[in-house]
């Protein structure tokens, strides 16, 4: 969008071309800053055209589908503009006549063609006006729900993150308190990692991005926390790789991701494993996650795939058009994947 100042000044300088043209041909020709001033009528009643399009009928008519009204008041503008212009340029020929030799008489031709001239060039006024106010309006129009379109995004945004907070201190509460029957030591270790992970929450989490850094540590106090309560033989591994403090992340979003790994890759009679492997650069970064696939009985209703919409849903919003997420059983049947791969990882190449 045009600055204010920039579009007043645009509009005074084309006025003011408009109405200092004619001078550069007055020199030498005896011509009068007097007669100058009434040859301006031209001028004059075109800026009057055009802002009377430009201010009035347009928004008011055109814009508001009285088209008929909007019409009629142009003709009639154009019809006596031209009228008053004619008469005014005779006027000015009568009291400043032409200096050439030899004079010739306008006949009622000159005079038709001259007032067709006059009633083009205000339609062409009028009508760059109208267009003009057009175009404005539908870039307001266009920033005004793009405008809506960023709140309302901004707003879900939000809403899928206070999701996330209660469903996970819910799951960890659950397993702390699970660790109190059994193993006071490990139970009051959980609430000390814990602490850490509410400190991030408190202070970074409500930033549109924080840096990966900080994110991974938070994940890393997570997996520890879930490892307390797991036993040995569950094969748990996580590895975090970042070439930059630089890079920014939106936060908490792989958590969702983590959470049903350990929700759904231990099992406790069969073998199992979860591999977590963040890696990171100034291009992109990828979150590859990997955990024994133990299939749900018919009779286990629990987790209905909530937690990776709302992940979807943050990567729509957070990286559209910026991200691809792989995700899957593996051909044996024994691994499920999911891979993340974003390419918007500096803070300065975020736009919210």
């Amino acid at each position: 969008m045009i600055n204010k100042r920039v579009k007043v000044f645009l509009h005074i300088a084309f006025w003011a071309f408009m109405f200092l043209s004619p001078m550069q041909y007055m020199r030498g020709t005896g011509t009068s800053m007097l007669q100058y001033v009434m040859n301006c009528m031209s001028p004059l009643l075109m800026m009057v055209m055009f802002y009377a399009n430009y201010k009035w009928l347009t928004p008011r008519y055109f814009v508001a589908g009285k088209h008929r009204y909007f019409l009629l008041i142009n003709l009639a503008m154009i019809i006596i503009f031209a009228v008053v212009l004619h008469y005014w340029m005779d006027f000015t020929n009568t009291v400043f006549p032409p200096n050439s030799a030899v004079t010739r008489v306008p006949d009622a031709l000159d005079a038709f063609l001259f007032v067709v001239r006059d009633v083009i060039n205000f339609m062409i006024f009028g009508t760059a006006a109208t267009c003009l106010k057009l175009a404005q309006q539908w870039m307001w129009a266009d920033e005004a729900i793009k405008n809506a379109d960023n709140a309302k995004a901004q707003a879900e945004l939000s809403n899928l993150r206070n999701q996330i907070n209660p469903h996970f201190l819910l799951n960890t509460l659950n397993n702390i308190y699970a660790l109190t029957a059994f193993d006071a030591p490990k139970a009051q270790e959980a609430i000390q990692e814990l602490s850490k992970m509410l400190r991030h929450i408190l202070y970074d989490y409500q930033q549109p991005t924080v840096p990966l850094k900080d994110e991974t540590e938070f994940l890393q106090n997570y997996i520890n926390l879930m490892r307390i309560r797991l036993p040995e033989s569950v094969e748990i591994t996580s590895k975090f790789t970042i070439a930059s403090s630089n890079i920014e992340i939106a936060p908490m979003l792989f958590i969702s991701l983590i959470e049903n790994a350990f929700k759904h890759g231990v099992s406790p009679t069969e073998p199992s494993f979860i591999h977590i492997t963040i890696e990171a650069d100034e291009q992109q970064i990828v979150c590859d996650i990997q955990n024994s696939n133990h299939p749900k009985n018919a009779d286990d209703h629990s987790g209905h795939g909530i937690g990776l919409q709302q992940v979807q849903r943050r990567l729509d919003l957070s990286y559209y058009k910026q991200y691809t997420w792989q995700r899957g059983v593996s051909e044996d049947g024994k691994a499920y994947y999911s891979k993340i791969i974003l390419t918007k990882t500096t803070k300065e190449n975020y736009d919210y």
